[in-house]
């Protein structure tokens, strides 16, 4: 009964804490949004309207940033920020991850492989990220792939490895479909 009871209360967990979170990030922005831009534009309140300024808003920044002048601009703020401790390792950090998602011409996390892992006989679906420094390569004999194990239900946690190529097993699938199933935990499968 006590097994049961657990089972039951992980599988609620597991459905209900990314909802939640995705309902809480979505009404956090909405709210935050509509204290920066209040309806006193409008005559009327209008619910939502703080989500669509906010995609206007991240629209508009990207539209700037990608013309001469928002790339100084954007340059000068990474200046200010790399110069703050602390602030620099969480920003940098956060923009590799966010570049490697969202950039299109960025080659990381576009290819996922199966590697053997925790152990021979167990596989864990992971991004291939990269080549190994050439040292470290020289240092194995092997030709090794840069590797990020995601984890479940949060892939932006996770952990790097080195793998040999030859140990890795290519997959037919993309990577929105790899976030998916890892983000479920495996429910989502086709």
């Amino acid at each position: 009964m006590k097994k049961r009871i657990q089972k039951y209360f992980i599988s609620g967990l597991i459905v209900v804490v990314p909802i939640s979170l995705t309902v809480y990030i979505l009404w956090a922005i909405i709210k935050l949004t509509d204290r920066f831009y209040p309806s006193s534009f409008l005559p009327f309140y209008v619910p939502g309207f703080g989500i669509f300024i906010t995609f206007v808003t991240i629209f508009l920044v990207g539209l700037i940033t990608t013309n001469i002048l928002g790339k100084r601009l954007l340059s000068l703020g990474e200046y200010i920020i790399s110069h703050v401790p602390l602030v620099k390792e969480i920003y940098h950090s956060i923009k590799q991850i966010a570049e490697a998602l969202f950039s299109q011409k960025g080659k990381s996390f576009r290819r996922v492989v199966l590697i053997e892992y925790p152990r021979i006989g167990i596989y864990t679906m992971v991004f291939v990220t990269g080549v190994a420094q050439q040292s470290i390569q020289e240092k194995t004999g092997k030709r090794l792939l840069n590797v990020f194990v995601p984890t479940t239900p949060n892939p932006t946690s996770g952990f790097f490895l080195m793998v040999p190529e030859e140990d890795v097993t290519e997959l037919d699938i993309t990577p929105e479909e790899a976030f998916k199933l890892i983000i479920s935990g495996g429910i989502a499968s086709k």
